[in-house]
């Protein structure tokens, strides 16, 4: 009874229709860069996302996550996909105080796609919370 349930529920799966989104020559690419990865989404102008990619994905692991090497290839990978897909010029939002911003930006402009605007996003506290007590050692 279990299996044919399992089973049942694998075939609705497979038959489920894969998410169509469409891909205009205008767009957006979002690069969050924290300190320990990058992530890029490349996005139509309603946030559908076309493509992406992440040092991680690109294979690296720990400290090689965040540099310009590794943004500079999830980049690429994710211009990529979005330049076969149509997307040829983008407004790149940029969140975030990693290492790999610029190289990532640059790589988008070589692989074809043209940057029209960079825009800075990250979050900038306004004495919001009160931050936690000092630490004593």
């Amino acid at each position: 009874m279990a299996k044919q349930q399992q089973s049942a529920a694998a075939a609705s799966k497979a038959n489920a229709k894969k998410r169509v989104v469409k891909v205009e020559a205008v767009g957006e690419a979002h690069i969050n860069a924290t300190f320990n990865n990058i992530i890029i989404s490349m996005t139509n102008m309603t946030g559908q996302v076309i493509s992406w990619s992440s040092a991680g994905k690109m294979g690296f692991r720990g400290s090689k996550k965040n540099t310009p090497y590794a943004a500079q290839l999830a980049a690429g990978d994710s211009g990529k996909v979005a330049f076969d897909a149509g997307l040829r010029k983008v407004k790149v939002y940029v969140k975030g105080p990693g290492a790999g911003r610029e190289s990532a930006i640059r790589t988008l402009g070589t692989l074809g796609i043209e940057v029209t605007e960079i825009v800075d996003i990250t979050p900038i506290p306004h004495n919001g919370c009160r931050s936690p007590k000092r630490r004593r050692v």
